[in-house]
């Protein structure tokens, strides 16, 4: 799905319909700067708001993922292309994920040894405080930049 497609569709749909980004938002009790965000292509209407929209605009939610009129002959066919798409997404996500929590894992694994490690042959300093705040800190970082990765993808 291209984002900037189906924002210019959007766009049109509207325009089509008469109706101000104002109004649109209105009848879908959001703001005008999500409409906005939406015909731009930096965002993408939520699930929740996709009937309500393909009703307003006189479209179906499958030539709103699609970003062009489609006609019955095509319907099927881009139907699949847009679930397989959505699923490849959801794939590609969870992946990411999974891989974050790897990382995670490994991680406080690695200081949680290396704690017992340096414990064991200097009991007399005690590392607890910096180990626990560096990997603290690591954790803050990584947490950071998977939620912003995570959003990012979810936006697209």
């Amino acid at each position: 799905m291209e984002q900037e497609k189906i924002g210019k569709f959007i766009s049109a749909c509207r325009k089509e319909k008469g109706l101000t980004q104002m109004q649109r938002a209105e009848k879908l009790n959001i703001t005008n700067r999500a409409v906005s965000k939406w015909e731009t292509g930096k965002s993408m209407p939520d699930v929740s708001l996709m009937l309500d929209l393909c009703g307003i605009l006189g479209i179906t939610v499958n030539e709103l993922l699609s970003g062009e009129r489609i006609t019955m002959e095509d319907y099927q066919k881009k139907a699949e292309e847009n679930l397989m798409e959505l699923q490849a997404k959801k794939e590609k996500a969870q992946g990411e994920y999974k891989a974050i929590l790897k990382i995670l894992i490994v991680t406080y694994s690695s200081f949680f040894v290396l704690n017992m490690v340096l414990n064991y042959f200097f009991p007399e300093v005690r590392f607890n405080d910096l180990l626990g705040l560096l990997s603290m800190a690591i954790a803050v970082i990584l947490s950071v930049k998977w939620f912003f990765k995570y959003y990012e993808i979810k936006l697209r």
